[in-house]
């Protein structure tokens, strides 16, 4: 494994939860980079994902201002015209 910012936490997980340690820097390596998305790329890609499910806009609204605000790093309170905004410019 090559040395990493997070081989710690890689270790941990392979410890805790008898992962490879492979594995485990793999499964680190997507937590970071799903929770690295900024907010507006958050925005578009839940809002595409919702409305392939079927969902309207006024729904998808509201659930993607819920799913902000339970993020680790908080995006900070997002009018439904700002979400508009992000989306369709």
């Amino acid at each position: 494994m090559d040395p990493s910012p997070h081989a710690e936490l890689a270790f941990h997980i392979a410890a805790s939860t008898g992962l490879p340690v492979p594995t485990a820097t793999r499964v680190v390596a997507d937590v970071i980079a799903f929770f690295g998305e900024t907010t507006e790329q958050f925005v578009r890609r839940r809002h595409g994902e919702l409305q392939r499910r079927g969902h309207k806009n006024a729904r998808i609204w509201v659930a993607i201002a819920g799913e902000l605000a339970g993020r680790p790093v908080g995006a900070g309170e997002l009018s439904e015209r700002q979400l508009r905004r992000i989306v369709y410019g």
